[in-house]
């Protein structure tokens, strides 16, 4: 009998170090730690103590006994992923990461408040004397796990629990509402602060490079995503679902989010934290069939294998794929092939015989096409596709002088994301990322930049599920309280008053922990009364009324 980790792991290996027989992996430091699409138990090591059970915070971990129906898989795949990878390869478990007990007189500052930063703030405030501010431009808090996470997928929303914004702390303070570059930069902060560390995500959205991108019916899955889960950046956002046919170009996770989405019953996302505009929108959709294209094969597919389960297992989604790009039930892919890869091909391989008719909204995963222009003149039309081959010996595709022309009125392109230069720091924009060595910024002349760190997808490209973040976060704050112990770190010049009073004139409109807290009260007591874990304000300036005197709800969330 084994415990087993499924579909809600966050990958941020909290159990990793309580399990007494070291049969948790990949672990931090392991190879494939922060590539892994999760954590994996070995059944015959565990020794069923739940000590694992009672550290994750997602709630992902559930003995075989209780595994649900649709969870079942997950037993083999743990199972699969130990026969590929013995135990005995990963060695002795890692030594813990000890920090010291205090560091009295550290300040530092977090820019950007999404899960790498949160894990960072975190980690510090665990260490008493340490003062952390931290720095979004948003008015609330959270980053990707907020307005990234899809609403349908509430478990994995629960790692927020972990963060530092449920209560107020004597040695946290929070500026929301205020947006380094803007209203302060950063040689200001750091005279107020030991040391800055950038927390600031990949906001861009990667690119077709394709004729017709610009026409309308044409947007990122970014967009998209954001205005379903009620971003005030997205809050007016409009996308036509007066369409039959969805195009979603990407078959990485987000991809199978926003098909999932527009596919759904919309009285089932009635009850998750939705943003009501996208419910009231989605209600009055049209679109009949989601396409989601990718230029790989079945087994090669970005998305990871739980995200597939959890699309394929919902019996209200009818999920199709072609023989043609997939094969039969069990039929090999010529080429290597892992464990994992092979039951993500068996899995696709069972869509081919369902039956498409009926009323039911329709998902079809495309494989082995990629898009060459989108159709249209004023707005999108069409996509045209080019068939590609796998070649047997690599897995690469080959193209091929196949073409395929598909109607849609709507295409989301989610194929990845790339970081912004952040002011005052190297950048390389190759990567989307800061240059650093262990989270300390260098420059280009190879030198580090005092006082300046980064973590989360700014420092290591965007790749990574929540979780992993944690480890990422962990390294930096290690290297930051190297160089603070070992005197590397200017001493901050300015006192706490006088950063309190130039942020006040740079944005009067800031708001605090307070605020936040007030923003959460509302939000989750509405959703009480809805029968919803929340119902989100959307408005800035709904936001900003309730922060400051934590009035009743507005009647409508989109305020």
């Amino acid at each position: 009998m084994t415990y087993v980790i499924t579909r809600s792991c966050c990958n941020d290996a909290s159990c990793v170090p309580t399990c007494p027989v070291n049969c948790i992996h990949p672990a931090p430091g392991e190879a494939g730690f922060g590539t892994s699409e999760m954590l994996y138990i070995d059944p015959e090591t565990c020794i069923e103590c739940s000590a694992c059970v009672q550290v994750c915070p997602v709630n992902a971990i559930l003995h075989e006994d209780d595994l649900t129906e649709s969870a079942l898989p997950f037993l083999e795949i743990n199972t699969a992923f130990y026969r590929e990878h013995p135990l005995d390869s990963f060695g002795p478990q890692p030594p813990e990461v000890r920090r010291p007990k205090a560091l009295d007189g550290l300040r530092v500052a977090i820019v950007g408040s999404g899960p790498a930063g949160s894990y960072a703030a975190s980690e510090l405030l665990r260490i008493a004397g340490v003062e952390v501010d931290v720095y979004e431009r948003l008015l609330s808090p959270l980053g990707l796990v907020r307005y990234g996470v899809a609403p349908d997928h509430q478990a994995t929303k629960a790692v927020s629990q972990a963060f530092p914004y449920q209560s107020s702390h004597p040695r946290l303070r929070v500026h929301f509402g205020i947006e380094v570059g803007i209203h302060i930069s950063h040689e200001e902060l750091l005279q107020h602060h030991h040391a800055v560390i950038y927390a600031v995500g990949a906001s861009n959205d990667r690119r077709l490079g394709i004729p017709g991108e610009s026409l309308r019916g044409s947007h990122s899955a970014t967009e998209f995503v954001s205005w379903y889960n009620g971003h005030p950046d997205a809050a007016d956002l409009t996308f036509d679902l007066t369409c039959e046919r969805a195009i979603v170009v990407g078959n990485g996770n987000v991809a199978l989010d926003v098909a999932r989405i527009l596919a759904t019953d919309p009285e089932e996302l009635a009850v998750t934290d939705i943003a009501d505009h996208a419910l009231t929108a989605l209600r009055a959709s049209r679109i009949r069939e989601v396409v989601v294209v990718g230029r790989r094969g079945p087994a090669q597919a970005a998305y990871s294998l739980p995200e597939l389960l959890d699309l394929t297992s919902r019996p209200q989604l009818n999920v199709v794929a072609l023989t043609e790009e997939v094969g039969e039930l069990g039929e090999p892919i010529a080429g290597p092939i892992s464990s994992l890869e092979e039951i993500k091909l068996l899995r696709v391989q069972e869509l081919v015989d369902n039956d498409p008719s009926g009323e039911t909204k329709r998902i079809t995963l495309r494989f082995l096409h990629s898009p060459l222009e989108l159709i249209g003149t004023e707005r999108v039309t069409g996509v045209r596709l080019r068939r590609n081959e796998l070649d047997p010996e690599t897995s690469t595709i080959r193209p091929t002088d196949n073409e395929l022309l598909l109607d849609a009125g709507l295409v989301l392109r989610a194929v990845g994301y790339h970081g912004r230069p952040v002011p005052d720091l190297p950048y390389d924009a190759s990567s989307g990322t800061v240059p650093h060595e262990k989270g300390r910024v260098v420059g280009l002349d190879g030198l580090e930049v005092a006082g300046a760190y980064v973590t989360g997808w700014i420092k290591r490209g965007p790749r990574g599920v929540i979780g992993t973040n944690k480890a990422d976060s962990s390294e930096t704050v290690a290297s930051l309280i190297a160089d603070f112990t070992a005197g590397r770190l200017a001493v901050p010049k300015a006192r706490r008053i006088e950063l309190e009073e130039l942020l006040d004139g740079r944005n009067p409109g800031r708001v605090g922990l307070d605020g936040w807290l007030r923003i959460d009260a509302n939000e989750t007591e509405a959703g009480r009364r809805a029968g919803r874990p929340r119902v989100k304000l959307t408005d800035a300036a709904a936001l900003l009324e309730v922060a400051a005197a934590g009035t009743a709800a507005p009647a409508h969330a989109d305020h």
